[in-house]
């Protein structure tokens, strides 16, 4: 599959106001996908990218929106999701959204995430997805992605190399 070019949702932010692709103007949107109940692989991303918004100067760091988009609406609903990021991950913005509208986020993203058993869930089940971090640029195209591997300071160097330069700043022709 190939990786997505042009990115729109219709989210809820985690203070419960509608969001789209176009709420942003002018940000670059780094992108997560994940779940507030994830036990290992979603906290360890969310503190890698933390640290990675840590390692940039400041002039690129306010071009760029963290985004934590959940794959689990049933249970990440805007208050959980204020109150996970608020906790631990501030710099991130909570999006969330009926079933029908996750959904379609996980598909304009290529976003794999399915719902399976976990009997060391309290609730009874996971969300195994793909685990890679999102890059759009302020015109609505992807203009980056990074796998779960990739560390704080490959993912800093990258996002200074793309803002600094505008790569993916203006309208493709």
């Amino acid at each position: 599959m190939s990786a997505p070019t042009d990115i729109a949702f219709d989210l809820v932010d985690h203070h419960g106001d509608p969001v789209d692709a176009r709420s942003y103007p002018g940000a670059w949107l780094l992108v997560q996908f994940g779940f507030t109940s994830c036990r290992v692989v979603c906290p360890r991303a969310l503190t890698r990218l933390t640290a990675a918004l840590d390692e940039l100067d400041d002039s690129v760091a306010d071009r760029v929106r963290p985004l934590y988009v959940s794959v689990d609406p049933e249970r990440d609903t805007p208050e959980v999701m204020r109150g996970f990021l608020a906790a631990s991950y501030p710099r991130f913005t909570g999006l969330t959204g009926t079933p029908e509208q996750v959904e379609a986020a996980k598909r304009a993203f290529r976003v794999f995430a399915r719902r399976r058993a976990d009997p060391e869930d309290p609730d009874g089940y996971a969300v195994p997805h793909t685990a890679m971090t999102y890059l759009v640029g302020p015109d609505g195209h992807l203009a980056h992605h990074w796998p779960d591997t990739a560390d704080a300071s490959t993912v800093a160097a990258g996002l200074t190399a793309r803002v600094a330069a505008g790569i993916g700043a203006s309208p493709s022709p």
